[in-house]
């Protein structure tokens, strides 16, 4: 079998100019759910330019919760003044993630974002993420972002440790839930991205867009688990996909819930069933529905969610 050879393509061949060229096409939301998928986080696009003061972060987004990530770009090597930029608009913006995108990094510079992911609060997080672009033979370029660096998991987990002693039993017993179900969908061959779960009734899964998301619930007070397309700020979406309710629910070979919350401007497309969580005995078949439900959802709503895009 004839294999080929696989080529590196210089960045300024492709973007010659980091704000009008990359930073444009990274704000795209099949370029950015890439770099979303990457590092575990549903990147929302808000603002391009993003005023700070006398400056301008290149990409300012939110995350499922609504909380600001700032997004530097530099495609050469890391410097001394993009690190200053990071910290300036993290602190100008009140973000929780900062996101350093490079061609390359100087040893010093990785240096500095581990420590400021230790030394810092558990709600900040620093990543360092190098952006290439290749080939193969005479191939379109493709981009593949590596993570270089990222937040310490077991140094953050142990300062929230006094907090997360402090949870009521229902929070923990939601996170063991979460855990468990990636335990289960780890081992029976998944190739959903999973996240780090949170001892919360809620735990989100990208989609594929940045205008929606998947969201699996815990209701304790009427005894459900559920599996919804939540859409956070996009009605026309919501509409648009309103519009083919009949064609997605035969795909999906069950009815859904479709709810417009209009106090959030928000939406979501909804499945639940019974489910007695404080039943650990049950929790396999819990976490069995809502496998069936994720790769449901995964295989019929991007598809519906370009169409909306493009029409």
């Amino acid at each position: 079998m004839k294999l080929g050879k696989i080529d590196h393509v210089d960045l300024r061949d492709i973007w010659r100019n980091e704000a009008s060229d990359f930073t444009n096409w990274l704000s795209k939301e099949e370029n950015i759910s890439l770099l979303s998928d990457e590092i575990g986080i549903q990147l929302n696009i808000l603002k391009t330019e993003a005023s700070v003061g006398n400056f301008n972060v290149d990409i300012l987004a939110e995350d499922e919760d609504g909380n600001k990530i700032i997004i530097e770009n530099q495609l050469e090597i890391t410097n001394h003044d993009h690190l200053g930029k990071i910290i300036t608009y993290a602190s100008g913006l009140d973000a929780k993630t900062i996101i350093w995108i490079f061609k390359s990094v100087r040893d010093e510079h990785e240096k500095a974002i581990e420590w400021l992911n230790d030394h810092t609060d558990e709600d900040i997080n620093f990543f360092a993420i190098k952006v290439e672009l290749w080939k193969i033979n005479d191939s379109i370029p493709a981009p593949k972002f590596q993570i270089i660096s990222k937040p310490n998991d077991w140094a953050k987990t142990v300062k929230k440790s006094v907090r997360e002693s402090e949870l009521t039993d229902t929070k923990l017993q939601q996170k063991e839930f979460w855990i468990k179900l990636i335990e289960y969908l780890k081992n029976n061959n998944t190739k959903i991205n999973l996240r780090k779960p949170r001892p919360r009734h809620w735990y989100t899964m990208a989609i594929g867009s940045s205008k929606a998301h998947i969201v699996l619930t815990i209701n304790t007070q009427e005894n459900s688990i559920g599996c919804e397309i939540y859409i956070p700020k996009n009605k026309w979406l919501f509409q648009k996909l309103l519009k083919n309710k009949e064609k997605i629910e035969e795909e999906i070979k069950n009815k859904l819930e479709w709810m417009e919350l209009n106090e959030k401007k928000a939406s979501r497309i909804k499945i639940s069933r019974d489910a007695y969580i404080e039943n650990i005995e049950e929790w396999n078949n819990y976490h069995g529905w809502l496998k069936e439900m994720i790769e449901t959802f995964l295989r019929v709503f991007p598809n519906y969610i370009k169409q909306a895009r493009e029409e």
